[in-house]
C-alpha cells in the first residue's frame, strides 16, 4: 500500500493520450447521431447576447461558445467539438493525477479506462453545457492538490485559486470545491497550511476574477437566487440518501465502483493514506452538502470522482503485487467489459428504435429527476428530438400571414427550448425571432414588438383567448420521440394584445 505515498511514478504520455484520443472517437462517432440538445439552442442563442451573466448560468462557457460560433458556425459538429475535446482532456488528466499519486503504468491505464467509460463524463461531454467545462476544472483542480499534498509547493495555490475563479465563471457549484476543501484543511494535518497567506491568497484570486459576475448579479437583482429557489421547489424531485447513494454507481457505472471506492477507503482509513486524506474528505463534505440540499441530482457529485479512480488505481495496483499480478489484468478486464454495457444510455450509438429495443432488453425504463412525464426515451436524450417539427408548423403559421402582418409578427415559446428551436433553426425558413418569460428571454425583453400579432407554440387556449382579441388555431406539433409535454402542442396566432405589451411582460417572467 506504500505505493499510493510514493514519489510520483514515471509518466505514461502515450497511454494517456491514447484513452484520451478513443474518448473523443466516441464522441465524434455519435456527434450527429441525434439532434440540438434542449440546452443547446437556448446556448447559441445566450452567445448571442455576451454579458457579464444570464439568468441560470455564469458567463465562461457562453463565451467559449461565441468564440466557436465565429469560428466554426452552428452546426450541431462545430458546437460539440469544444466539449468532445474537454471530456478528452478529462480522460488525459485523471492519468496524470494517478502518475502524482506515486502510480505506475497499471495505476495510470486502469484510471483512464474508469473515467473514459464513465456514463455521466461520457453524457456530460457529448452535448455543449457548463458541465464538461466544471468536470474539466475540477480534475485540474484535483491535480494540483494532489501537488500541493505531495510537494508542499505554495505557488501551486495561485493557480487554484486561478482555477477556481475560471470554476466559479463557470458555473457557480465551483464553490462546493471551496467549501469541501476548507473542510478538508480543518480535518486533515494539512491545516497547517491555514497557519500560511498561500490559501487566502488563491481564495482572493478566485473571488476578484468571480467579482465581475457578481456585480452583474446585483445590477439585475440576483436572478440566479430566484432561479435556483424555484428550481429546488418546483422542478427537482425529492431525493432521499438511499436514492442520491444508490445511483452514483449508476452514474459512474457499475464497474467504476471497483476502482473509486477503494480509493475513498484508503485515502480516509488506511495508515498510508494519510497524505491524501483530505482527497477523501473533500469528496464526502461535497457529498454531504448535496445530500443536505434533499434534492440534488446523483450526477452533481461527478466532478469529485476522477481523483477517487486515479487514487482507485494506484491503491489497486500496490495492493496486487508480482504474486498477484494476474488479478490486475482480471480487474482491468472486468471494469472494461462491464463499463461498455451502459454506454448506448450515455451516448447515442444505436438509431432510436434500437436503443429503445436495448433498453427494454435490459428491463431499463426511462426516467428524469424532475416533475416531468417521460416517453419512450429518458429525458436527456427525449429533448434531443421534436424541434424540427415544431419549426416547421411555425414556418406554416408564419406562412399564413399577410405581408403587413410579418413585419411585426414575432414567435412565442412557453420555455427557451422552444423560443430556442425558432431562433436557432429558424433561420432557413426565414422566421421572425423569439420571445418568450422563460429564464433570460424574459431578461433581453420583447424588443419592438407592439403586440398587432404573435405565433404562439403551445400555452393553454384559454389563457391564450384571455390575452388577444382574436387566437387562431393554425396546426399542431407532433413527434413521437420528443419529451410527453412538447407533444401535440398547438401553433396558433394571437391578433390583437389587450394590453399595453409593457404592461404584459413583467407578469411573463419564468425563472426556473
Amino acid at each position: 500500500m506504500e505505493s499510493a505515498v510514493a514519489p510520483p511514478g514515471p509518466p505514461a504520455r502515450r497511454l494517456w493520450l491514447g484513452f484520451a484520443l478513443a474518448a473523443l472517437a466516441l464522441q465524434l462517432a455519435t456527434i450527429t447521431q441525434y439532434g440540438y440538445f434542449r440546452d443547446e439552442l437556448y446556448y447559441l442563442v445566450c452567445a448571442r447576447h455576451l454579458a457579464w451573466g444570464y439568468v441560470d448560468q455564469p458567463p465562461l462557457s457562453l463565451a467559449l461558445l461565441a468564440l466557436t460560433r465565429m469560428a466554426l458556425g452552428e452546426s450541431l459538429v462545430a458546437i460539440r467539438l469544444l466539449p468532445a475535446l474537454a471530456g478528452a482532456a478529462t480522460v488525459y488528466v485523471t492519468g496524470m493525477i494517478a502518475r502524482e499519486l506515486g502510480g505506475r503504468g497499471f495505476a495510470q491505464a486502469l484510471a483512464c479506462l474508469a473515467a473514459l467509460l464513465s456514463p455521466v463524463f461520457l453524457g456530460t461531454a457529448h452535448v455543449f453545457s457548463m458541465n464538461v467545462f466544471d468536470l474539466l476544472l475540477w480534475t485540474l483542480a484535483a491535480l494540483l492538490l494532489t501537488r500541493i499534498l505531495r510537494d508542499g509547493r505554495p505557488r501551486d495555490w495561485v493557480w487554484l485559486g486561478v482555477l477556481m475563479g475560471l470554476g466559479l465563471l463557470n458555473k457557480v457549484s465551483m464553490l462546493w470545491l471551496g467549501m469541501g476543501l476548507l473542510a478538508g484543511l480543518v480535518l486533515t494535518r494539512e491545516r497547517r497550511w491555514l497557519a500560511t497567506p498561500w490559501p487566502y491568497l488563491g481564495g482572493a484570486i478566485a473571488a476578484v476574477m468571480f467579482l465581475p459576475h457578481l456585480i452583474w448579479q446585483v445590477v439585475h437583482g440576483f436572478p440566479t437566487l430566484e432561479f435556483m429557489r424555484n428550481a429546488t421547489r418546483h422542478k427537482m424531485v425529492d431525493v432521499s440518501w438511499v436514492q442520491f447513494v444508490t445511483r452514483q454507481a449508476l452514474e459512474m457505472g457499475p464497474a467504476n465502483a471497483v476502482v473509486w471506492l477503494p480509493g475513498l477507503c484508503f485515502a480516509l482509513f488506511a495508515r498510508g493514506g494519510r497524505r491524501w486524506r483530505l482527497l477523501g474528505i473533500l469528496y464526502l463534505a461535497v457529498a454531504l452538502l448535496l445530500l443536505a440540499g434533499g434534492r440534488s441530482r446523483a450526477s452533481y457529485l461527478a466532478v469529485a470522482y476522477p481523483m477517487l479512480l486515479a487514487l482507485g488505481g494506484v491503491v489497486i495496483e500496490g495492493a496486487f503485487d508480482a504474486r498477484w499480478r494476474a488479478l490486475r489484468g482480471v480487474i482491468f478486464a472486468v471494469v472494461l467489459a462491464l463499463g461498455l454495457v451502459p454506454i448506448p444510455f450515455a451516448l447515442p450509438l444505436l438509431p432510436v428504435d434500437r436503443f429503445i429495443f436495448y433498453q427494454q432488453s435490459l428491463h431499463m425504463t426511462p426516467s428524469t429527476e424532475e416533475h416531468l412525464q417521460v416517453g419512450l426515451l429518458p429525458q436527456h436524450y427525449a429533448d434531443m428530438f421534436g424541434w424540427e417539427e415544431m419549426v416547421r408548423e411555425v414556418a406554416a403559421a408564419y406562412e399564413m400571414l399577410s405581408p403587413e402582418e410579418r413585419k411585426h409578427v414575432v414567435v412565442f415559446g412557453q420555455n427557451y427550448g422552444e423560443a430556442g428551436a425558432i431562433d436557432v433553426l429558424g433561420k432557413k425558413y426565414g422566421l421572425p425571432r423569439a420571445i418568450s418569460g422563460h429564464n433570460s428571454y424574459w431578461l433581453w425583453g420583447y424588443g419592438d414588438w407592439d403586440g398587432s400579432v404573435l405565433i404562439i407554440i403551445g400555452g393553454d387556449p384559454q389563457d391564450n383567448a384571455r390575452w388577444f382579441e382574436r387566437v387562431t388555431r393554425v396546426g399542431s406539433i407532433q413527434s413521437r420521440y420528443a419529451m410527453p409535454y412538447e407533444r401535440g402542442l398547438d401553433v396558433s396566432i394571437g391578433r390583437g394584445l389587450r394590453v399595453p405589451v409593457a404592461k404584459a411582460w413583467p407578469q411573463l417572467k419564468h425563472y426556473i
